[in-house]
């Protein structure tokens, strides 16, 4: 089920965490940002733990999401049924790729898609050059090991009017090529699973980290396909260490678990806000009342380096 994009109607947003470990400061940034844009207009908000990597996440890492979150006052309407469940859901969609003579199974070895050889931008991202594209049912049956499976991509543009970046632009046959939407060993991809979970949730915005951006094509290409209407996209800046590296999970950069210990929720959210231009000092706040200051055109849209007053 899911409800067409009426912008006249309340926002239907979304977190979407992956349950690997216990939510570091970006990550409560992400969500901070998701909750107040809907609140802020009398939407509603979905939660959905994306745990299609089994080996990384557990139910124990969920149950502390929802207390973490819970502690910080962001509430959620309801939450959908985990993506490691719904393997049943991703087959009939994969099925309706296949009905449209769309895919293609993709023999490449990782060594092989990174190769010097290979094409990619100038950030160092590969674009997939189509080698499996034309095989012969002869070739593809010289190969002993397990294909993953790739959508073929038109030639076109596809433009994200985003909330906070502006408009970006990305054409997949030159910015990405062909690319997986379920693995060898059979586990669907983040591009197919989630664009999946949007449309039927019925979701109508996209708020999530600036550094996922560059996928928010690949899933319009998707929910054109599907007949999922595109939901208004809002990519937030990274939160970076103070030398400039990423919060890391690996690296228990300011998780819950420790600042938890230390602080009060409000404290958390006056300090958070005032690092991304919300309000003009960092004075405690709760949810509820930064919700009726929210705005976009207030929050920054670049990179926001956390320093010593922000992390009190």
């Amino acid at each position: 089920m899911f409800v067409t994009n009426n912008t006249t109607a309340a926002p239907v947003g979304r977190f979407a965490p992956t349950p690997s470990g216990r939510m570091h400061l970006g990550n409560v940034f992400a969500a901070l940002i998701a909750w107040l844009s809907v609140r802020s207009r009398g939407g509603s908000l979905v939660l959905r733990m994306e745990d299609l990597d089994t080996q990384r996440t557990s139910d124990e890492y969920a149950q502390t999401l929802r207390e973490d979150l819970t502690w910080l006052g962001l509430d959620w309407d309801w939450e959908t049924p985990p993506q490691s469940r719904r393997s049943e859901v991703y087959d009939r969609y994969f099925s309706i790729l296949e009905e449209k003579g769309l895919l293609y199974p993709c023999y490449c070895t990782r060594s092989q898609l990174h190769s010097v050889n290979a094409p990619h931008l100038s950030d160092g991202t590969y674009v997939y050059a189509g080698t499996c594209r034309d095989l012969t049912s002869t070739q593809r049956a010289a190969f002993s090991r397990a294909p993953s499976w790739r959508v073929r991509v038109p030639d076109r543009e596809w433009v994200v009017d985003d909330l906070l970046q502006g408009t970006y632009r990305e054409n997949l046959v030159t910015d990405c090529g062909d690319f997986v939407v379920r693995r060898a060993d059979g586990v669907y991809v983040y591009q197919l699973a989630v664009t999946v979970d949007d449309g039927e949730a019925g979701v109508t915005e996209v708020v999530r980290g600036m550094d996922l951006l560059s996928s928010a094509p690949r899933q319009m290409y998707l929910q054109s396909l599907f007949g999922f209407p595109h939901p208004q996209y809002g990519h937030v800046p990274m939160l970076l260490a103070p030398d400039g590296r990423r919060l890391s999970k690996r690296d228990k950069d300011l998780d819950l678990g420790q600042l938890r210990l230390r602080m009060r929720p409000e404290a958390l959210l006056g300090a958070l806000a005032h690092a991304a231009k919300l309000t003009d000092t960092a004075q405690p706040i709760s949810a509820r009342e930064l919700a009726s200051l929210f705005s976009w055109d207030r929050l920054s849209r670049e990179a926001i380096y956390l320093q010593g007053e922000d992390l009190l």
